[in-house]
């Protein structure tokens, strides 16, 4: 376009500047020469020159922000294909501007709408909804769109109030069924439901759900978080650690991330200084560590079935059999298949002397482990054991100690030998000969020096005569016969009148 004249310029000006154009030309015409006007009147020619084609340089620009339909279908058509490669930030955009350009758009609100909605951003999506009803009142598409955000609306705040409450199948449920049909790309509620798989302890499944957040933001401090989380569960600490640490780098005071970073820190610290001092010899220091380990987090069974174990070996190695089968339980609830908590178990029960169930449990682990020597080896003491408790104590019979000395022995039979002879306890003759034999049977064994050590061995004794303490030992016989006891300075109290069946001398 071409400028030609002052007189065609001005026809461009508003009227207010006409006036004061004029007003200063009155002016001057009654204070200036000629000479003075004229250049007076060519300064305002080229100002008003310069103006003119200022306003038809901004006319297009001016033009699309002023209710522009052509523009504002070209960004609505930018924003479609936005939407189809899940762009939502850029289509929301393109939308934005499409209905600043054309407020009657009414494709462009339901478009706004709907993307809204998926991303769950509720409020906004049904402000919009409600708009492109009000241009298209009674339309199927949006009223339909608007119940299926209502509906996911109210299943993400129900799923939320089901995860608090505990009731994590039925959260899961809602989320899967309802909000993530509804709204595919709802980052909450893509985060709630790694909350809820975590609590479920699904582990594995969080950490591919949190990866799916993570390809579309990279750096999602809560998704970071929770991914960490469930490798920590998992016990996968190194990588767990590594979760941590960059959430933290974007955000050093993160709460959440803090308190996870430290606190893994805080148990690897304990467990290893439980460990040392138990493989140091420091016992009993290592069984407060054990102990101080498992009190960071007792959620963290992946981990703490190990510091079980740790505290268990060292319980037993201090002989400490109740507290030690504890430990050992505590560990087989977590993790039933742990062979070496079966085989500590064995041997604590070994200490608190449930012979049954040390073979039990020495048993399976065996069954587990077949190849296993120390196994096996533990297995034959049990069943050693078992065996040695099935038969009559002597040691205690006689009421001694299992280091006593012969004279300790011979002297605690000459008293229960007095104390139960049947002449003695004529009221109760049946039970005195019969704990008589016991008495009797029990020092001919642990009288005799290699019958005692064979014994003490766990060995089968012979049954004949008095050895074994078995059926075959009558001290007063099965014939009639007349036997006597003959003891040194004579028996307290008198002789035995009468004898007792049988033909036994037995000399103190």
């Amino acid at each position: 376009m071409t400028c030609r004249t002052s007189r065609t310029v001005s026809q461009f000006l508003p009227l207010r500047m006409r006036k004061t154009m004029l007003k200063v030309i009155g002016f001057s015409l009654s204070t200036m020469d000629s000479v003075a006007f004229r250049g007076l009147f060519y300064t305002f020619s080229i100002l008003n020159f310069v103006l003119l084609c200022q306003l038809i340089l901004l006319q297009p620009l001016v033009s699309a922000s002023d209710g522009n339909p052509g523009h504002a279908a070209e960004l609505f058509e930018r924003a479609s294909e936005s939407i189809k490669v899940k762009h939502y930030t850029e289509a929301l955009d393109d939308l934005n501007a499409a209905i600043e350009a054309d407020p009657t758009l009414s494709e462009a609100y339901l478009f706004r709408a709907s993307v809204l909605r998926q991303l769950c951003r509720y409020e906004q999506s049904e402000w919009s909804y409600k708009k492109f009803l009000e241009l298209k009142p009674g339309d199927s598409t949006g009223e339909k769109e608007l119940s299926q955000l209502l509906q996911a609306q109210s299943a993400l705040e129900t799923a939320q109030s089901l995860y608090d409450s505990g009731n994590f199948a039925k959260s899961l449920e809602y989320i899967d069924k309802v909000v993530l049909v509804f709204s595919p790309a709802c980052t909450k509620a893509k985060l709630l439901k790694v909350k809820v798989l975590i609590a479920d302890k699904e582990y594995e499944g969080a950490i591919a759900e949190s990866g799916y957040i993570l390809k579309e933001d990279e750096n999602n401090l809560e998704a970071l978080l929770l991914r960490g989380r469930a490798y920590y569960y998992l016990a996968d600490h190194d990588v767990a650690n590594r979760h941590f640490q960059k959430g933290l780098r974007s955000d050093p005071e993160h709460s959440e991330l803090k308190k996870a970073y430290f606190g893994l820190k805080n148990l690897l610290k304990k467990s290893k200084s439980a460990e040392d001092n138990a493989s140091k010899g420091k016992l009993r220091v290592a069984v407060e560590d054990f102990k101080s380990a498992l009190s960071v987090d007792p959620d963290h069974l992946a981990h703490n079935v190990h510091l079980h174990l740790g505290l268990c070996k060292v319980l037993v190695r201090l002989g400490r059999g109740k507290d030690a089968l504890n430990s050992c339980s505590e560990a087989l609830k977590i993790n039933e298949e742990l062979v070496e908590a079966l085989v500590q178990r064995g041997e604590a029960k070994l200490l608190t002397e449930d012979w049954e169930g040390a073979v039990e449990d020495l048993k399976s682990a065996a069954q587990k482990s077949p190849q296993d020597l120390h196994i096996r080896e533990a297995l034959l003491r049990a069943n050693k054991a078992l065996k040695i408790s099935k038969r009559k104590d002597y040691y205690k019979i006689l009421g001694i100690s299992k280091t006593a000395s012969a004279a300790d022995i011979k002297r605690a039979y000459k008293k229960l030998a007095l104390q139960w002879h049947p002449d003695k306890n004529v009221e109760n003759r049946e039970e005195a000969e019969a704990k008589f034999r016991e008495i009797a049977a029990a020092y001919e064994i642990l009288s005799d020096e290699d019958k005692r050590l064979r014994y003490d061995r766990g060995e089968d004794i012979e049954e004949t005569g008095m050895g074994g303490g078995g059926g075959g030992f009558n001290p007063f016989g099965a014939g009639g016969q007349q036997f006597t006891f003959t003891f040194e300075g004579g028996f307290p109290g008198g002789g035995f009148g009468g004898g007792f069946p049988g033909g036994y001398e037995f000399h103190f």
